[in-house]
């Protein structure tokens, strides 16, 4: 059986490097094998998919210039910071409505108002939060992830979401970068210059909280910069410097955006029943509550013309 599990699971992994499969639906067939506990090798996919989503966010920057970044990213500056507030503050807020014990609203808060996993992983350790704690902040917002990127798409074509709109939703709205990546990408090739660009700046706001949060608790911890930023903004620069090379940045691109799809596929299988049964319903709810306001504050600000 170990055997069968290995094989399937590789075959599956080899079926994602097609171009034939999407990004929804390599998490669908990661998620699969994932609740089914046929992920035989749940550790070394949860290293190899941070990693690859990293390398893969830095390819993205071949496919746009460093004008177009520059663009997007000083115009969504102010209300990617309005977002971040409203989304702390409603955030403890509902802490304290569901009675939360602990720093979990706090994480959850923190994971659903600038980048998703990575920001709890940085602001855990100056939190001084218990690994329970943060198991727990961790299970939430990648299982919401997981329905964000297949739901999103659907609604902005409900609601006939331009490109550029459904990227600042996403970019906004979404907690991790992956699942902004994947829903961008599922809905088209400007939505995902957008949302990339919109969802990295958010990102750029994890080593300024964490270390306001690691002042106010007096942590010692370290706080780190996402280098991968940096990455996906050279990517860029190396697009609008060197036009002649238009050839092997479409290249590049074109191969992260399919590393891109193995990564959501790792990231399926990692949601295991284990995952799912350290969330109680009080950080469910939670997690479900705050991220829903975002979403629909962010999506009627859109359509005011207020963001976007």
């Amino acid at each position: 059986m170990p055997t069968t599990r290995k094989a399937i699971f590789l075959s599956l992994l080899v079926i994602c490097l097609l171009p034939a499969v999407d990004p929804a639906l390599a998490l669908f067939l990661g998620t699969v094998l994932g609740l089914a506990g046929w992920n035989p090798w749940p550790r070394a996919t949860s290293r190899a998919s941070g990693k690859l989503l990293k390398i893969s966010v830095i390819g993205l920057g071949f496919g746009v210039s460093i004008g177009e970044v520059w663009q997007v990213g000083s115009h969504s500056v102010g209300y990617t910071v309005g977002s971040i507030a409203f989304a702390l503050g409603l955030g403890l807020l509902l802490g304290r409505v569901f009675q939360m014990k602990g720093r979990t609203a706090m994480l959850i808060s923190c994971g659903t108002a600038i980048c998703g996993g990575s920001a709890i992983a940085a602001v855990a350790p100056v939190l001084k939060a218990r690994d329970d704690e943060t198991a727990v902040a961790l299970a939430t917002v990648f299982s919401l992830n997981a329905v964000a990127l297949v739901v999103f798409p659907i609604i902005g074509h409900g609601i006939h979401l331009s490109q550029h709109q459904f990227g600042v939703w996403a970019g906004l709205a979404i907690h991790d970068t992956s699942s902004v990546v994947g829903a961008a990408a599922h809905y088209g090739a400007e939505a995902l210059r957008t949302g990339t660009t919109v969802k990295l700046v958010r990102a750029m706001w994890i080593a300024p909280l964490a270390l306001a949060i690691g002042l106010g608790n007096r942590a010692q911890s370290k706080v780190q910069f996402p280098l991968f930023i940096l990455g996906f903004m050279a990517a860029a620069a190396c697009h609008s410097l060197w036009p002649q090379w238009a050839g092997a940045w479409s290249i590049l691109h074109t191969l992260a955006r399919r590393s891109l799809v193995v990564t959501l596929f790792l990231i399926g299988s990692g949601l295991t029943r284990p995952v799912l049964e350290r969330i109680g319903w009080r950080p469910l709810f939670h997690g479900i509550a705050l991220w829903l306001s975002v979403s629909v504050v962010t999506l009627l600000a859109l359509g005011q013309g207020l963001v976007g």
